[in-house]
């Protein structure tokens, strides 16, 4: 499975994003797809993750009124859409994906896309 994240950009507070994560390769309908962040300074966290079928979602308490995860089956993508975004927002997002049981840990992601880089100003 490769996966390639993109929409990360320079926002201001308040305003909305859409990251994407397009995925390849083997058993997609297996996945468990995943958003992880990393501001600076700090360790990798759990933002948001939605099984292939979408029957299964979950959110991180900091983000869970603000985004939503979704996915496009026909284009083999996840989605991830951030509105009223802050400054504490700031961090590299990475998309992650695991082969079967819905599990947000992520030391259970086996699939890691590359960084993208989101920047809300104040």
């Amino acid at each position: 499975v490769q996966l390639q994240a993109s929409g990360g950009g320079l926002v201001q507070a308040g305003d909305s994003l859409r990251l994407s994560c397009a995925a390849s390769g083997r058993f997609l309908s297996s996945l468990v797809m995943g958003w992880f962040r990393q501001a600076p300074g700090k360790e990798r966290e759990f933002v948001a993750a939605i099984s292939w079928s979408g029957g299964t979602i979950d959110y991180a308490d900091s983000v869970k009124d603000r985004s939503t995860i979704s996915r496009d089956i026909g284009k083999n993508t996840a989605y991830l859409q951030m509105n009223s975004l802050k400054p504490e927002d700031t961090a590299v997002y990475y998309c992650a994906a695991r082969l079967g049981a819905f599990i947000t840990a992520q030391r259970m992601y086996r699939y890691w896309g590359q960084g993208t880089l989101v920047t809300v100003s104040s």
